[in-house]
């Protein structure tokens, strides 16, 4: 059951008594009975057949007092999906701080001489989950302008700054060869500027003919992933069944079925097996592009103490790493922020010490962290589980931080269209009093949705909400939207008319994970 704060409960009651026990709802009531009425209102939307057999929590407050205008089971401990991000986010702006910036640094324990390193080349990583191809081509013209030329000995991937436990708690197994569980390395590379860390892409083109083998390439070029093909070019106007995908454990990709001719470039993501590797190859290939030629093979190990530093390349701050993470709901993002806090605060870049500290700073805002439990930095893991109070504490409490505002910014934006400001809410809400008003944090798995953030209503009070549904079986999205909706076109004097259930459906989209590319 829903519940209001105590003292409103009475002031309602009171109001109720003195019309003979009806709460009438009219243009300037008082707000106790207004609130009622958007209680009444809330309560209409969760009572909704999708809900039957499943859980919904949904907690709405004044963002500026605190006070709790609606609470549907909001101590209930539920799965939240992507608001897991809201946890590890709001603690590395914290933690790390805004300015923070990782960096990917070129050692060596040899004295160059005549542009020769006698000894190994050692790349070491710490933890840059935006660091491309240009990156490490940077580094090695570093390297070029120091006059190295040769390096006798290996090219040593060093990514032990993170421990080596690269998949978090509960992930999927068959979710591993996807982009949006991608391992995690201190030492690593993305290929786009989604900054998809520890992915690369697969390009695919139809042959010349009918039956001819699929051309494919790989972004970036490198020599670590293995492409087996036997996907075929079909008919001009046949179905596409390519698929792509990493065999477990290995760096294998198969590529099968078929592409109609004519079709255009089409692109898939896939992991990569041990991506300080990846990152070293592509690394080994910038430096032949340069000049700069390694006798030796590609190794991992750690770098030895003493090694003097040749090149460092820097990454764009946490707080800008906000936009990419949170607009488009990076997994890996949150993950290699947990560890980094971990490395910073502990000394010890691992989820367990990550995760302690992201607890201790949720505690600092007010949460009752003896009632959740956080198994990773962005819900992949099904072994989260936090309440919707929790989260709209962290929403009150991140409010009175001096980078709130950066953040606040970097959450999605209910239906504005572009992408790097909509992000996982752009094609939702649109159109409505939400839209280019609610910023909030969308989340998605099988069987979970969750939405939380803030909004304002018609009478321009702020308001923080979150609203998580469980084990459903038919989605209920639209009813988030809906809500969201009611809640941006709330007004205490003149409360709105209903929101239709033709918006309910309507409203819903085809893509029901955040994750989707196509979305």
């Amino acid at each position: 059951m829903s519940r209001l704060p105590k003292g409103m409960i009475a002031a309602v009651a009171a109001v109720a008594a003195a019309v003979g026990g009806v709460v009438t709802q009219s243009a300037g009531a008082p707000a106790a009975v207004q609130e009622t009425a958007l209680q009444q209102r809330l309560d209409g939307l969760l009572n909704d057949s999708r809900y039957d057999g499943s859980q919904v929590a949904l907690v709405v407050r004044d963002a500026t007092t605190g006070e709790t205008l609606y609470d549907r089971n909001g101590a209930q401990r539920m799965l939240p999906a992507s608001n897991t991000k809201l946890f590890s986010s709001t603690a590395a702006m914290h933690v790390l701080g805004p300015s923070y910036r990782f960096h990917t640094d070129v050692l060596a324990t040899a004295p160059v001489r005549g542009g020769q390193l006698l000894g190994n080349l050692y790349l070491k990583g710490y933890g840059d989950p935006t660091a491309l191809e240009s990156d490490y081509v940077a580094l090695a013209k570093q390297l070029k302008a120091a006059g190295v030329k040769r390096v006798h000995g290996d090219l040593i991937a060093d990514d032990t700054y993170f421990d080596h436990v690269r998949l978090g708690d509960s992930w999927a197994w068959d979710d591993e060869p996807f982009y949006y569980n991608a391992q995690i390395s201190a030492l690593t590379l993305a290929p786009n500027t989604d900054y998809d860390s520890g992915t690369a892409i697969v390009e695919s083109r139809p042959g010349a003919t009918v039956g001819a083998p699929v051309q494919l390439g790989l972004v970036p070029a490198n020599g670590v992933l293995k492409l087996v093909n036997t996907a075929t070019t079909g008919a001009a106007g046949s179905s596409n069944t390519l698929s792509i995908e990493r065999d477990h454990g290995t760096n294998v990709v198969r590529v099968t079925g078929s592409v109609p001719l004519g079709a255009s470039v089409g692109q898939e993501w896939v992991t990569v097996w041990e991506p300080e590797l990846y990152a070293a190859d592509v690394f080994k290939r910038a430096l032949a592009a340069q000049g700069i030629t390694v006798s030796g093979k590609i190794k991992n190990a750690a770098t030895p103490a003493g090694a003097a530093r040749l090149a460092r390349d820097e990454s764009m701050t946490v707080g800008e790493l906000m936009t990419p993470f949170l607009k488009l709901s990076n997994n890996m993002h949150a993950e290699t922020l947990v560890k980094a806090m971990g490395a910073v605060a502990e000394a010890e870049g691992s989820w367990s010490a990550g995760l302690g500290v992201v607890t201790d700073y949720a505690k600092s805002l007010g949460v009752d962290t003896s009632r959740i439990r956080l198994s990773d930095g962005s819900g992949l893991s099904r072994k989260v589980n936090v309440t919707a109070d929790s989260i709209t504490d962290v929403l009150i409490g991140a409010q009175q931080e001096p980078w709130w505002q950066q953040w606040y910014d970097a959450l999605p934006i209910a239906g504005n269209p572009t992408r790097f400001v909509g992000g996982t809410l752009r094609s939702r809400m649109q159109n409505t009093p939400a839209a280019n008003n609610l910023h909030g944090k969308t989340g998605s798995l099988t069987g979970v949705t969750s939405l939380s953030g803030y909004v304002t209503t018609a009478d321009g009070r702020k308001l923080v909400f979150s609203m998580i549904s469980n084990n459903y079986l038919t989605s209920p999205r639209s009813i988030e939207d809906a809500v969201g909706v009611t809640l941006a076109s709330w007004s205490d004097e003149n409360p709105p008319a209903a929101v239709p259930n033709n918006f309910r459906k309507a409203q819903s989209t085809t893509c029901e994970l955040e994750w989707d590319k196509a979305c």
